[in-house]
């Protein structure tokens, strides 16, 4: 009989489902941010205006700094 009771206790706690605690995360912009994403975009824009006009070596220049520099930055600082 004991052996029943465990093997009934056992199937009962796996088939209780387990509530995982999770942990909510905001991100909130600040005005900082807002200004590096708007540098950032302004710098592509630019970027690629000065690429249709043919500039080969300002073009990238802005375009990296828009894409790696100035958007990470304002997503990442809080």
């Amino acid at each position: 009989m004991g052996k029943k009771k465990k093997k009934r206790k056992l199937i009962e706690n796996i088939e209780k489902p387990t509530k995982i605690p999770q942990i909510e995360e905001t991100v909130s912009f600040g005005k900082k941010n807002y200004l590096l994403f708007t540098l950032g975009i302004v710098s592509i824009l630019i970027g690629y205006l000065t690429l249709s006009k043919g500039s080969m070596t300002l073009a990238p220049i802005l375009l990296v700094l828009g894409y790696v520099i100035l958007i990470p930055i304002s997503i990442i600082i809080r």
